[in-house]
């Protein structure tokens, strides 16, 4: 460790690592279009959607049927097992702190719908008082009155699919919604109170300037979202942009280019006073950052619902299946709707910790590096510019962000 001292600063202490509370995932899959770049699990039939509410009514059943009873300061709370073979105590003699509904669409359902995904949830678990409650939705789903009802349903926290405010642009990314819709939705969610608003935006697309993104940055910033999430443009395998890349019909940005959109996008926000906290992720200060989501990226249990979620109890990551029918199937037998499960090693765990870690300014632990080979490599790094070490942290840089997966196997290998 000799070398890398160099870079430690001397006054600096490991942090407090308190622990936290398990978040709750619902993935909601359906959606009333499939977007040509999405690779996550939705479906169009919008039949099904009285078959998955019974079903997740089951599985809600299933997990509490399983559950153990625990005694906590609040007194006797009803806690979700997990499974066969799975520790519900991993998930507390606690409450959840997050609720994320996510997709999927899950604006598209409709008033009836969305009041009995509520009552399941709140009829099955326990929330803390201040909970963060989050909601996805696409502009064009957005109305005052279904504002309005996410409210009073408690949704705290809306997050809208933008992507972009130029209406070329949308229509490539086969969007329903146009700028204008994307601009009423902003300023519907405003009027109806919503104080902590996210906002989805995509950019590295085919033929993008740099003009035509600091456009759509600056339409947005017009609304003051306390987050923003700007994901560069990836072309997932087994998508319709996929195949349009095979036939010669779009050309991906030059790798360059998009390292250039990149800085320029972090470098830019962090001047409108954004904490840059994650490689794709912003918030206007510390408490805007996504709780919910910062769980992933912290190793914290979370509990997945739904067809294609995925749960995590510290140990054990389990998954259920990528399919509405076989998850209502497995439900109505009375089964867990279970497609898998992986049981990682304390090694798989640390290195999990290293790659999500340094995808955010937190960082990993520096005592994860005692290796006189990854010693080495930190050095290295840190001369680079890619990270810095700081109480007991190895903390990635702007230009680390840019390289974050490499950063992480160059550590842990």
């Amino acid at each position: 460790m000799s070398e890398i001292r160099r870079f430690i600063n001397p006054m600096s202490e490991p942090p407090v690592i308190r622990p936290e509370l398990p978040g709750l995932y619902l993935h909601v899959p359906f959606c009333k279009t499939k977007c040509p770049y999405c690779d996550f699990y939705s479906i169009t039939d919008d039949s099904l959607v009285f078959a998955w509410l019974q079903a997740l009514e089951k599985e809600i059943d299933l997990l509490n049927r399983k559950s153990v009873r625990c005694r906590s300061r609040a007194g006797t709370n009803i806690l979700p097992a997990v499974g066969p073979g799975h520790d519900a105590r991993a998930f507390g003699c606690s409450q959840f702190d997050t609720f994320y509904l996510g997709g999927g669409t899950p604006s598209c359902l409709g008033q009836d719908e969305i009041s009995t995904v509520f009552d399941l949830i709140r009829q099955g678990f326990v929330f803390t008082k201040d909970a963060e409650i989050t909601l996805e939705a696409n502009p064009d789903d957005v109305t005052a009155d279904r504002l309005h009802l996410w409210g009073r349903l408690g949704v705290n926290r809306l997050s809208l699919g933008v992507q972009s405010l130029l209406d070329a642009e949308l229509r490539f990314l086969s969007r329903r919604h146009d700028a204008l819709q994307a601009r009423q939705a902003l300023s519907l969610a405003r009027e109806a109170g919503f104080e902590n608003l996210g906002v989805d935006l995509m950019y590295g697309l085919p033929g993008q300037t740099k003009d035509n993104w600091l456009a759509t940055l600056d339409g947005i910033l017009v609304f003051q979202p306390e987050h923003l999430s700007c994901y560069q443009l990836t072309i997932e395998e087994n998508t319709p942009l996929a195949a349009k890349r095979a036939q010669g019909l779009i050309k991906p940005l030059p790798e360059e280019q998009q390292r250039d959109f990149f800085l320029l996008t972090s470098q830019y926000l962090e001047e409108q006073g954004y904490l840059h906290y994650e490689v794709s992720n912003f918030a206007r200060n510390e408490p805007c950052i996504s709780r919910h989501n910062s769980k992933y990226w912290r190793h914290t249990p979370y509990l997945g619902l739904g067809p294609a979620a995925h749960s995590f109890d510290g140990r054990l990551r389990f998954w259920n299946y990528r399919s509405v029918a076989e998850y209502c199937q497995a439900l109505a037998a009375g089964r867990p709707p279970l497609d898998g499960r992986e049981e990682l090693t304390v090694e798989q765990r640390r290195l999990e910790a290293i790659y999500l870690g340094l995808r955010t300014k937190n960082g990993a632990l520096l005592t994860f590096f005692t290796s006189l080979e990854a010693e080495e490599a930190l050095s290295g790094l840190c001369r680079a510019g890619l990270v810095r070490v700081y109480q007991g942290r190895v903390l990635p840089t702007r230009q680390g962000f840019l390289v974050a997966d490499s950063l992480a196997l160059l550590l842990s290998s």
